[in-house]
């Protein structure tokens, strides 16, 4: 921190010779400064911030606001953010604080409202100890302004103090304090989750622990200093964000006592850009079962106003969706603008990419997000367990018109339940309910497949809910053949990102009949088997060997195949390909075996070694790759996802394709 101040002491009757700009020379009444200790534990610290509000607003230019996150109840835990400062401790130490939430008024002492000996007060004395402020006199007034250089992070605080009376000490203290407003996070009793806005939380003292002194308080006295300070880009690793920056300065005597004080937010100085449109990010609904619509967040970085901006918005690889935006964005504020609604295939998981049109600074224009979501079968098991407390103790499970359809509890004590639903193609949320709030035994609910929707050992407190899905819906196919270069005499396989099935529910048992395969060079049918495994995994075996440096084209048609076109995606699932020259080519080695098939977290490849493994999703994505180093290799699968995959064995002896599942 730097300091630069002049410190003027003059006769009244010489002031004018001086010029003031923001501080008044006619005596005043004290202005509050309420310091409310609080904590993000803390539940009934969202009372004394409502309190703390109601107060200034009531008096929006007397009364500053000053949280400072300290004690117990602050203490962050795994995760959550760390609103305290190095300052805290002290201030209230100072206080006698006694519980929380506590606040004092100017740290002055009122008689019969304090908690304990000192100056700290439960919230429901705040109201009265401001007014009795409010209505005395003050011997100084202060004034201050501040402004923050975009380019340098630099903030620039003037402070002018006017003694229009003595100080009853001969030293005073000038304290000036950097706030943040805005700030999401958790809070007890907020009932927000994550999302409970923080409001004046104190971030830094640029005067430090106690403040600057000065040292003349007599009436007629002038102070008149300067502050900079660089703002850091964060403070416990959160953001410091110069739009919710204010600064407060107040005059106290000592370490206590303040006499009064003032505010201001700070304007801002040369922006990098004129047109520098900053796409903050992208907030997607979470039920997501039909088509999405999300928003983004856009800041105005520039000196410019925005009145218009071209949007791109892409899911997975599906055709980009643009839109012509209109409106207003001041500088440094932020928009919220929603986009079109947008649909996407039946993946788990599924990366939405928005884009915004150039300007000035390139490299904020774009931010993606990942949609993940529970894709389960239409079959659900529930086993639910509860503790001594059973009659407390509810779940039910509703449709996305909100409608009940299946529902369960209060139960008995110490017993398991287990229940099984068949919920049609549909979106869905399953809601656990304990009347008393402190949880209660395990609950599991998943499908058929094993697959986890919820999961919870009983810490759930009041409740939790999780949206998940059933049924199909468009399903992505991805083959395990490239477009040159095929291997003549190996099978074809296309794996569906999820069971495919008839519309009636029924699996598909002939899939040849969904199948066309034709030697586009010679415009004839290739004569060929099909089998079709897990509901999601068709392999193509040609009757015969293929013609080396021969184009073929495998279709699924799904709109011609009789109760299949609504299954998979509207258009048909094709691909072309041209195999590659044989001459002295020894593809295939029937010796490879790979097990366990289906598999948890590993497989082993025999009779295989000094070969290249690769493993590709359904989206035909590379997701792991490996040299095989003897005849007996094993290979970790524990970071990959439950579902089916494509292995890739090469050498220059070989070229072999198998599918594995991972069941979880």
């Amino acid at each position: 921190m730097k300091k630069f101040f002049s410190f003027f002491v003059l006769a009244f009757m010489f002031l004018n010779a001086f010029s003031q700009t923001i501080v008044g020379t006619t005596p005043e009444n004290k202005n509050v400064i309420l310091e409310e200790f609080t904590g993000i534990h803390c539940g009934f610290c969202p009372q004394g911030h409502a309190i703390a509000q109601s107060i200034k607003d009531a008096h929006p230019d007397d009364v500053f606001l000053i949280n400072i996150h300290v004690g117990p109840y602050a203490s962050p835990s795994a995760g959550e953010p760390d609103f305290r400062t190095s300052f805290g401790t002290s201030i209230a130490n100072q206080s006698g604080l006694t519980s929380y939430p506590a606040g004092t008024v100017n740290r002055h002492l009122f008689s019969g409202l304090s908690q304990g000996s000192g100056t700290a007060m439960n919230r429901v004395s705040w109201t009265n100890a401001s007014n009795q402020t409010l209505a005395m006199a003050s011997y100084v007034n202060v004034g201050v302004e501040a402004s923050i250089n975009l380019e340098t992070r630099e903030l620039t605080v003037h402070v002018e103090a006017y003694y229009t009376d003595n100080s009853p000490v001969s030293t005073n203290k000038l304290n000036v304090v950097l706030l943040q407003d805005n700030t999401l996070g958790p809070q007890s009793g907020g009932d927000m989750g994550n999302e409970y806005n923080h409001m004046h939380r104190l971030v830094h003292m640029i005067t430090g622990q106690w403040g600057e002194e000065i040292t003349t308080t007599v009436a007629g006295t002038f102070v008149d200093r300067t502050y900079t300070y660089t703002i850091p880009a964060d403070y416990h690793s959160i953001s410091a964000e110069f739009l919710d920056l204010k600064v407060v300065a107040y005059i106290a005597e000592g370490n206590q006592e303040i006499i009064s004080g003032n505010g201001c937010n700070p304007t801002f100085t040369n922006f990098a850009y004129q047109n520098d449109a900053f796409l903050r990010d992208i907030t997607v609904p979470e039920n997501i079962c039909e088509g999405i619509t999300p928003s983004i967040k856009v800041q105005n970085l520039g000196s410019e106003t925005i009145t218009e901006l071209t949007i791109t918005t892409k899911i997975n690889n599906e055709v980009p969706i643009v839109i012509d935006w209109t409106g207003e964005i001041l500088p440094l504020l932020n928009q919220t603008i929603e986009l079109d609604e947008i649909s996407f295939l039946g993946l788990n998981e599924n990366t939405i990419t928005v884009t915004i049109n150039e300007d000035e600074n390139l490299e904020n224009n774009i931010a993606t997000t990942t949609i993940e979501r529970i894709l389960a079968t239409e079959t659900v098991y529930l086993t639910l367990v509860t503790d001594a407390y059973g009659s407390e103790c509810t779940w039910n499970v509703k449709n996305s018109a909100g409608t009940t359809v299946y529902s369960g509890g209060p139960y008995g004590n110490g017993v398991t339940i287990n229940e099984t639903f068949t919920l049609p193609q549909g979106c869905y949320v399953f809601n656990l309910i304990d009347s008393y709030g402190d949880g209660g035994g395990a609950v599991t609910l998943k499908d058929d497949t094993n697959l986890i929707i919820y999961n919870t050992n009983g810490t759930y407190g009041a409740g939790a809910s999780t949206d998940f899905h059933t049924g199909l819906l468009e399903l992505a196919a991805v083959f395990s053949i490239a477009e040159t270069d095929v291997p003549v005499d190996e099978p074809i396989i296309i794996t569906f990102n999820s069971e495919i099935r008839l519309p009636n529910d029924e699996l598909i048992t002939n899939v040849n009949e969904l199948i066309t395969f034709v030697n586009n060079d010679a415009k004839s049918d290739v004569p060929f088997t099909a089998e079709i495994s897990n509901n999601s995994v068709i392999t193509i075996t040609p009757d015969a060997e293929l013609a080396s440096l021969t184009s073929y084209t495998i279709t699924i048609a799904t709109e011609s195949v009789e109760n299949f076109s609504d299954v998979l995606l509207a258009e048909d699932v094709t691909k072309t390909f041209v195999t590659k020259e044989t001459i002295g080519l020894n593809k295939t080695n029937n010796n490879i075996n790979i097990y366990p098939n289906p598999t948890k977290d590993y497989f082993i490849v025999t009779n295989s070694s000094n070969s290249k493994l690769t493993i590709y999703n359904t989206l035909g994505i590379n997701v792991l790759e490996t040299n095989i180093l003897n005849d007996e290799f094993r290979v970790d699968l524990s970071n990959l996802t439950q579902g089916s995959y494509i292995i890739n064995i090469t050498s220059d002896k070989q070229n072999e394709s198998r599918i594995i599942t991972i069941v979880r």
